[in-house]
This record gives C-alpha cells, sequence and structure tokens, in this order.
C-alpha cells in the first residue's frame, strides 16, 4: 500500500490511492465473504439466499465496490430491494458485518485506506438499516398512516 496516501477524499470523490484497483477490491470482497461465509450468524444468512453460487456475488460485490471506491460506474444493481426482501436478517446483523468488514480492511489496507473504506461501509451500513427496518407509516400505506392517527388521537 502506498503510504503517500494521506488526504480522504469526500465521499463522492473517488479512492486515488494507487494500491487500490479493481484486482485489490476483489481479494478484499474475496476475503470479507470468506469470513462472512466463516460467521455463526451471518453464514447461514448468506448460504440460504446464495446456496453454492459463490461466483456471481462475488464478481457483483467487485463491481458495488469499485463503483463505492474508485467511482468507476461499473455496478448497476439496487441494493435496497436485495436487501428488503432478506426476512432473516436483524438489525445487529449490520453490525456484525461492519465488525468482520472492519477487521477485513485493517488486515488488508493501510490505515489511511482502511478508513475510507470504513467510513463508506458505515453509511451504506446506515441506509440499508433505515430502508430495512425504519419505516414511516406513509411509506406502509394509508392504512398504517390512519392506524397511527387514530392511535395518537
Amino acid at each position: 500500500m502506498s503510504e503517500a496516501f494521506s488526504a480522504r477524499p469526500r465521499p463522492d470523490e473517488p479512492l486515488t490511492d494507487p494500491a487500490v484497483d479493481r484486482a485489490f477490491i476483489g481479494r478484499l470482497v474475496r476475503e470479507f465473504y470468506r469470513r462472512v461465509r466463516s460467521d455463526a450468524r451471518l453464514g447461514p444468512i448468506f448460504a440460504g439466499e446464495i446456496k453454492d453460487d459463490w461466483e456471481p456475488h462475488l464478481e457483483k460485490m467487485t463491481d458495488f465496490w469499485c463503483a463505492v471506491m474508485l467511482k468507476d460506474g461499473s455496478y448497476h444493481g439496487r441494493p435496497v430491494p436485495a436487501h428488503v426482501k432478506l426476512n432473516s436478517v436483524v438489525e445487529a446483523d449490520f453490525d456484525i458485518w461492519l465488525d468482520l468488514f472492519r477487521q477485513t480492511v485493517a488486515d488488508l489496507c493501510t490505515p489511511a485506506v482502511a478508513a475510507v473504506f470504513v467510513e463508506r461501509a458505515e453509511r451504506i451500513a446506515k441506509s440499508l438499516k433505515l430502508a430495512m427496518f425504519f419505516r414511516l407509516p406513509a411509506a406502509l400505506g394509508p392504512d398504517a398512516a390512519r392506524a397511527r392517527s387514530v392511535d395518537d388521537a
């Protein structure tokens, strides 16, 4: 890793550390998901969704992280709908996910690069948690909004 990398990019700017390219991100993604698969809580959740077909998921996640870190436009998926359908996921699972991610980037990146990965991962986790677990009554439909207004009366 380049020790010359010092300034953190703003969230909407690409990471410009010369050591962080698609190949590096692919290795990081594979190591992270190796750890996820070994985790007592997350492993079964992922196994239930992905089964034995990991390579397409790993490539999609490499595209995702390249888009997040390098701003290269390689990811074209929709992460929120993909996660909202996961009924077995609870909010605390994101803490496990983030801990594994933090450990992985700490092991593979310089501290400055790891900090950028973690900062962006935390924003992603927050966004997914909001989408999955914190719905306003209006988003749940008119019946839920009406029921809430009756309860508040």
